[in-house]
């Protein structure tokens, strides 16, 4: 089931989706479970599976911290379907958010297939370009899956017509140069830069990298149509003094975020 079933939810009730990150076996394999669906139980409408990787690319030292701990932990692949299927079953769509090469090195066919059966909607793959995907994309088309390419600040025009061409589920879109990490302040670029992509695709458009109170979250959905937040319910998880204060924070959180979508249309 595709991922844009959120996106159309929220649209028809006048609001932006809100769309939680969390990578799994953080900060325990049972423990990323009960932590999204705490989040799920706050107001997030989508979750985004992170899968933990040994060398990430534009992920900031939050989510570092968290993937290590979950590295050193023992979490092991059969440990992300294991969660995905979880946390799907609250009713949520779940998307896997992972670097390429484990995917690559487990067989595309395989792990798309394991995907779907844990009830997955699709892979969102920052490092892959649709010129070298085209195994994943023949693969996602035969199994229904959703394919979530990223779009940039620095993304031409050309290029932003290429990526959303091939996307299915929703475009992600990237609002700030650098690495992932909660910010101050929106960047002034982000609006553009949904308005660039909206240009080009009738898919929704979720933007990324930044968010973390509620009056950010309000703030992005006065242009986008998803709110993706991931480092500050990492944060929210690292800073609890127990794994039962860190559920209730971080429902707390995606309530705060869930009000902020609803307030900024």
């Amino acid at each position: 089931m595709s991922v844009s079933i959120a996106f159309e939810k929220a649209a028809a009730e006048n609001r932006a989706a809100l769309v939680g990150y969390l990578p799994a076996g953080f900060p325990s394999v049972d423990g990323a479970v009960e932590a999204a669906k705490a989040m799920v139980a706050g107001g997030c409408d989508v979750i985004e599976i992170g899968l933990p990787y040994t060398d990430p690319l534009m992920d900031g030292p939050t989510i570092q911290d968290a993937v290590h701990r979950s590295l050193t932990g023992g979490a092991r692949l059969a440990d992300v379907f294991r969660t995905v299927e979880a946390v799907a079953s609250t009713g949520a769509q779940t998307l896997v958010m992972t670097y390429w090469n484990p995917v690559d090195r487990y067989g595309v066919e395989r792990f798309a297939a394991e995907l779907k059966n844990a009830g997955g909607a699709g892979l969102i793959t920052p490092d892959l370009t649709p010129e070298e995907g085209r195994e994943w994309l023949e693969t996602a088309d035969s199994l229904d899956l959703d394919k979530v390419f990223l779009v940039a600040l620095s993304s031409t025009e050309e290029r932003i017509e290429k990526i959303t061409s091939v996307c299915r589920g929703f475009v992600y879109a990237a609002s700030l140069m650098g690495v992932t990490g909660a910010r101050s302040a929106i960047d002034t670029g982000a609006a553009g830069l949904v308005a660039r992509t909206k240009a080009h695709t009738d898919l929704p458009v979720g933007l990324g990298l930044g968010v973390s109170t509620g009056a950010q979250a309000a703030e992005v959905a006065g242009f986008a149509d998803g709110v993706i937040v991931g480092s500050a319910f990492i944060k929210r998880l690292l800073d609890a003094p127990s794994q039962a204060a860190g559920l209730k924070a971080v429902h707390e959180l995606a309530a705060e975020l869930a009000e902020g979508v609803r307030a900024g249309r």
